[in-house]
């Protein structure tokens, strides 16, 4: 029986995780859940020196949907947060994240998801959220409540920045126990240093893996069901 083709989402996947283990950018760094699943990455979030969150060891998922990069994918923390636009859950409320198709919704069409946009620039917005909540639409009341209080009081009111320094301590267990060197100076934090070489040995990096992208694509079922759920 015939190879089916790959769907085209998984090509866009491969080029861009390649470009940001090739030429890391400052803040965070991405790796594969499983290696054979393009679908399911676990995300590394570095918190920023010189800011409440030096020193964080930040762990997030992002799944991507089969029709990516046209639907967004769903980003989660997998690490506490306390902030006014993460939920519980740990999803974060960003505009840039919300689907395009959104009928009745408060964002406007330029400041939701659109092809254009990739990997790189959603965790680039959600770093650049922690430090620039939108207490305007909270997704965590009680958090913004707070962030206000303590940015009213220019810092006086400190129960919302006691809770950060907090969460910041509790990630040094999970950097610890992956053997990660989280960065608290700007100059460790902007340096790039290029990762090692994807395994050879496996094909999920072979470039002739992938059909002529003008070859009529077919979806593999497993991915039509699974592909892009959260994971627990």
């Amino acid at each position: 029986m015939a190879q089916s083709l790959v769907p085209r989402s998984q090509k866009t996947l491969l080029l861009e995780l390649k470009a940001l283990q090739e030429e890391p950018v400052e803040g965070f760094r991405v790796t594969l859940l499983n290696e054979d699943d393009l679908y399911h990455w676990v995300v590394a979030i570095f918190g920023p020196p010189n800011t409440y969150y030096e020193g964080g060891y930040f762990k997030a998922h992002l799944s991507f949907p089969i029709d990516y990069p046209y639907s967004p994918p769903v980003f989660r923390f997998l690490t506490e947060m306390w902030h006014p636009n993460i939920y519980e859950s740990g999803h974060v409320c960003i505009s840039i994240l919300d689907p395009p198709d959104v009928p009745k919704s408060e964002v406007p069409p330029s400041e939701r998801w659109n092809p254009t946009q990739n990997v790189r620039t959603i965790l680039l917005s959600v770093i650049s959220l922690l430090n620039e909540p939108n207490t305007l639409s909270p997704a965590n009341v009680d958090a913004s409540v707070m962030y206000s209080k303590w940015k009213d009081s220019k810092g006086k009111d400190s129960e919302y920045t006691d809770i950060i320094r907090k969460q910041v301590l509790g990630t040094k267990v999970d950097a610890e126990r992956d053997g990660v060197k989280v960065p608290t100076t700007l100059a460790e934090y902007c340096v790039k240093t290029k990762a090692p070489a994807p395994d050879e040995g496996s094909d999920l990096f072979y470039d002739d893996f992938y059909e002529d992208d003008d070859m009529e694509e077919e979806v593999d079922s497993s991915y039509s069901d699974d592909a892009g759920a959260e994971e627990s």
